[in-house]
């Protein structure tokens, strides 16, 4: 997040809600799924289980920052220009 630092305050304040949130529900669920809970009885376990939340939050932020851009790119254009290029982007990507 500091590498790439937001344009706005707010966008800021967005991207770092948003990486929480991604880290907190993301990570519960993957130590969930994983059964990987039991971690926390060892200081070790504890700081894997602390990786796993901040893996989980960096997908959160690379979402965010992608429709940021997408959003500031496209500011001057009306909402069927925007639905036009999110299909046209839809379609390269499924049919190469």
């Amino acid at each position: 997040m500091v590498m790439t630092l937001p344009r706005a305050r707010g966008e800021w304040a967005v991207a770092l809600i948003s990486t929480v949130i991604a880290s907190l529900g993301g990570g519960a669920t993957v130590i969930q799924y994983f059964g990987v809970a039991h971690w926390i009885g060892s200081s070790n376990g504890a700081m894997a289980l602390g990786g796993i939340y901040f893996i989980c939050g960096l997908p959160g932020w690379a979402f965010v920052r992608w429709v940021f851009n997408f959003i500031n790119k496209r500011r001057d254009a009306d909402l069927a220009e925007v639905v036009d290029d999110v299909r046209e982007s839809l379609h390269k990507a499924n049919h190469g």
